[in-house]
């Protein structure tokens, strides 16, 4: 999660989020935060389509879930506490998502070996529609070639 997003969670501006987790670096090693590239922000800023003007004059940070985690210790408010709580039951949730997925397939391959040939093609089926879609190489958006 980015710092603007999580200070907007928190409530509080991403300037001061970010001097409280300053404060407290050694509490964020690289796979707890990190800073992201420049080109990272240009990516970011072609899928959000904001503006160049204005804005933020620093790369933003990104957090890890471990980095989140590691924000309660940084900000204490009640509102800290319960966003923080709120995001922790976030991650579980995407967790037990993950993990019915792996628990659909691997029920679907006890099925298929119970079960005669006749229903391989309905197996084969279902395989397809739980495969993630490829991401597509194309761009969006509108290109301009540069002179």
């Amino acid at each position: 999660m980015l710092d603007a997003d999580l200070a907007e969670l928190y409530g509080v501006e991403t300037k001061v989020f970010n001097q409280a987790v300053k404060r407290n670096i050694k509490r964020f090693p690289e796979d707890f935060m990190f800073q992201l590239t420049e080109k990272e922000v240009g990516i970011l800023r072609s899928q959000f389509v904001t503006s160049r003007w204005g804005g933020r004059r620093y790369l933003p940070y990104a957090f890890t879930k471990q980095g989140v985690a590691m924000l309660s210790s940084v900000l204490r408010s009640q509102r800290a506490i319960q966003v923080n709580i709120e995001i922790m039951r976030a991650f579980v949730r995407l967790r037990r998502i993950l993990a019915s997925h792996k628990d659909l397939a691997r029920r679907l391959d006890e099925l298929e070996k119970k079960y005669d040939t006749q229903f391989k093609v309905v197996f084969d089926a279902i395989r397809q529609l739980m495969v993630p879609p490829q991401k597509s190489s194309r761009k969006i958006g509108f290109l301009i070639e540069d002179k």
